[in-house]
């Protein structure tokens, strides 16, 4: 892509997400917790202070840490305890995944989509990146999660911003006997909108000021090998995760018009295709444990 083509589309992206900033925005409370989180000074009493204003997401943190997903030996009835067990960044990745839920409600968009089609692959993804660290005692299991829930909100700045546009990408676009899709979505996408998701999606967690990991997953789920090398592992973890939930067939696939995982992917974090089937066959317990939470 020449240097015009790629300020055109950022140029692109940049119009969608000022445009939908009063809609796709994450809630007030959840920007704080992110940014007090990325300050260094910042304690766990700070946390608890900014949490401990929202009853509701109290609720939903403790759910989550007295979940099966956790597994911890006794059940937790303080959000100062999850701060001390869990740390700051796990409590901060839970509360962002509880906050998304809200921004993938609504219909059937068209008979190629709806946000809840999404909102079950992205759980599926989450629920995979999750295994997939866990299997590799990576140590990063909590990003990887929230990673996988967000890979695609880049389609959500689409549903937002340029409703009509998108029902006729899903109307270009062209589907087999199983309903994998037999073109590729993205070049479509690009046609007719500007950008596809992936250029959404960075442009969103660049709006929200996420850790720019995640701009690497959203802008590259699809072709982690083209970032440098240092920066492949979260991408190239929601790759394979997203696959995965693809095969199984959890919700939305329409932008996966190939199922099989390259190889190159699977050096880029030594997962065997022994440990790949084991996280294979947790999948659909690990989906259900997470539907559960914020389904």
């Amino acid at each position: 892509m020449d240097a015009i083509e790629s300020e055109e589309k950022q140029a692109v992206v940049d119009t969608a997400i000022a445009g939908i900033s009063h809609i796709a925005t994450l809630p007030e409370i959840t920007l704080k917790i992110i940014e007090l989180v990325e300050d260094p000074t910042s304690t766990a009493q700070d946390l608890h202070n900014i949490i401990s204003n929202d009853q509701a997401l109290c609720s939903r943190i403790l759910k989550v840490v007295n979940s099966a997903f956790y597994g911890l030996p006794r059940q937790i009835g303080s959000i100062n305890r999850a701060i001390v067990l869990l740390g700051l960044n796990a409590v901060k990745n839970i509360a962002i995944a509880a906050s998304l839920t809200k921004l993938f409600r609504g219909g059937e968009m068209c008979p190629q989509f709806a946000a809840r089609d999404l909102w079950t692959h992205s759980i599926a993804v989450a629920a995979g990146s999750k295994l997939i660290c866990d299997e590799l005692k990576m140590g990063l299991a909590d990003e990887a999660f929230l990673a996988g829930l967000i890979h695609d909100i880049g389609i959500m700045v689409e549903v937002q911003a340029m409703r009509h546009e998108l029902v006729t990408v899903f109307e270009e676009m062209t589907f087999d006997d199983d309903n994998v899709p037999t073109c590729n979505m993205r070049e479509i996408e690009t046609r007719i909108l500007g950008a596809d998701h992936q250029a959404f999606g960075a442009g969103l967690c660049d709006a929200w000021k996420f850790p720019q990991s995640f701009s690497y997953v959203t802008g590259h789920h699809h072709d982690p090998t083209e970032l440098p090398e240092p920066n492949r592992t979260l991408t190239s973890i929601v790759y394979v995760a997203d696959r995965l939930a693809g095969q199984a067939d959890y919700g939305f696939r329409g932008d996966l018009e190939s199922l099989e995982i390259v190889p190159d992917v699977l050096d880029e974090i030594q997962l065997s295709a022994e440990k790949l089937a084991v996280i294979k066959s947790n999948l659909p317990e690990a989906f259900e444990e997470i539907e559960a939470m914020f389904g």
